[in-house]
């Protein structure tokens, strides 16, 4: 991929739940909480209620966008709730399949899971934009993240990366003058930590998502580092999994775990509990997706205490490349009841000063910028890799909703030992030909 500012989940959480068979948990803007009908009546004027279905990271900036947005347009009134991603991928897409969609949802950038924008404007789930002004300013590179055969149908603020989550006060107390910029080093950092008895790395995998991070952090350096065009020759079936750098980054992993750099159980820690401990000093980093950095500084004591590093995937501090992509955006539903007023409220988030906010909340970089833009400083050490050592999201590329569940399986698996990793490789080279 090249230069971030130009080109092209992850998704979080175990914090609300939605509707449909989950416990429900709804904010609603300007205190209104009706159901979804298509009009209602307030002073004698119409209201158009329209019902949102996101994940906890979208809540933030949905907070503060749809109050913006009914100052602009006092007659709408979005009602939202938030679930887990899992829930999202199973839960929401059958209620999309069934007719009984929102007016606004969230999407996952390209392809790749069940949620993705692919797959659900594959399936005629999701309206075209394509109208819209701020469509044009989309770079180039980002296009397949938005379109499916030439028409938009995903918002999305900007994209994030993926890294080192880490507590500098911990590195201080340790003795770690600097982050670490190669592989070796970074067991280096990881082996003086566990001597000072400080957890290195926190894992949440009883998250299923956070199972993901790790290999998505390493296959940048040990895959793409090599063969840049590997996702197209995977297309076109001249290699796999199994053949390529994916073997070297999941024994990677697991040189992590035998080293004893996890805290004691991952498999049976919460992506919540993750945040904790390192916010709280009891570990030192967590691999992470940038997006969820204000959820770690919300649960220290001082936010400055949180930072980030690209985690160095190889031996060679010029072979290091990074995973960056666009961050998870939200669509109109084709058939929703309120589609107009849907799409304009998306048009809305399009404005360049809305983007900012958008992307300043998710400490994300902003799709496109102006002077009032802004980049947190802890995702500026990732900017010199964006011009030509960066790659989207691996799930972003893959031709189906198969390969991620199955990925997130075979970690927890390998973290349990139940599994080696020859039969990862060759459980996910399976979804991946489906």
């Amino acid at each position: 991929m090249s230069d971030l500012l130009r080109q092209a989940r992850v998704s979080r959480g175990q914090f609300l739940s939605m509707m449909g068979g989950l416990v429900a948990a709804s904010f609603v803007t300007a205190c209104s909480t009706r159901p979804q009908t298509t009009a209602t009546t307030t002073g004698g004027a119409a209201t158009t209620e329209l019902k949102f279905i996101g994940v906890a990271d979208q809540k933030a900036p949905m907070d503060a966008l749809a109050a913006a947005y009914l100052k602009a347009k006092p007659a709408v009134r979005l009602t939202a709730s938030y679930a887990p991603t899992d829930q999202v991928q199973t839960s929401l897409r059958t209620q999309l399949g069934a007719g009984n969609a929102p007016d606004l949802h969230v999407v996952y950038p390209g392809n790749g899971s069940a949620m993705s924008m692919t797959q659900i404007a594959q399936a005629g789930l999701l309206a075209d934009l394509s109208a819209q002004a701020w469509i044009g300013t989309i770079p180039a590179g980002f296009k397949p993240a938005f379109q499916l055969d030439g028409k938009t149908y995903i918002f999305s603020a900007g994209s994030s990366v993926i890294g080192a989550v880490y507590n500098t006060k911990v590195f201080q107390r340790a003795g770690i003058d600097a982050p670490p910029t190669t592989w070796s080093e970074f067991l280096a950092v990881c082996d003086k930590l566990k001597k000072a008895g400080v957890v290195p790395i926190a894992l949440g995998a009883q998250t299923p998502w956070v199972t993901q991070l790790i290999t998505y952090a390493l296959v940048p350096s040990t895959v793409y580092a090599k063969e840049p065009t590997f996702d197209d020759k995977q297309l076109a079936g001249q290699t796999g999994f199994a053949q390529s750098g994916w073997r070297q980054a999941m024994e990677m992993y697991l040189e992590l775990q035998k080293r004893g750099f996890f805290n004691d159980k991952p498999n049976g820690t919460t992506f919540e509990q993750q945040t904790s401990m390192v916010a709280t000093g009891k570990a030192a980093m967590a691999i992470q997706v940038s997006a969820v950095l204000p959820d770690f500084r919300k649960a220290a004591s001082s936010p400055d205490d949180l930072s980030m590093f690209p985690l160095p995937g190889a031996d060679d501090a010029n072979e290091v490349w990074i995973p960056a992509g666009v961050v998870v955006g939200l669509g109109a539903s084709a058939k929703g009841r309120n589609a107009e007023e849907a799409r304009a409220f998306i048009d809305f988030l399009g404005r360049q000063e809305n983007i900012n906010a958008w992307a300043k909340t998710i400490s994300a970089i902003p799709l496109t910028q102006d002077a009032s833009s802004t980049i947190d400083t802890a995702v500026r050490s990732f900017l010199p890799f964006t011009k030509d050592r960066a790659v989207p999201f691996m799930d972003q590329r893959w031709p189906n909703a198969e390969v991620q569940p199955v990925h997130f399986a075979v970690i927890q698996e390998l973290l349990a030992g139940d599994s080696t990793v020859d039969e990862a490789l060759k459980k996910m080279d399976e979804a991946y030909r489906k």
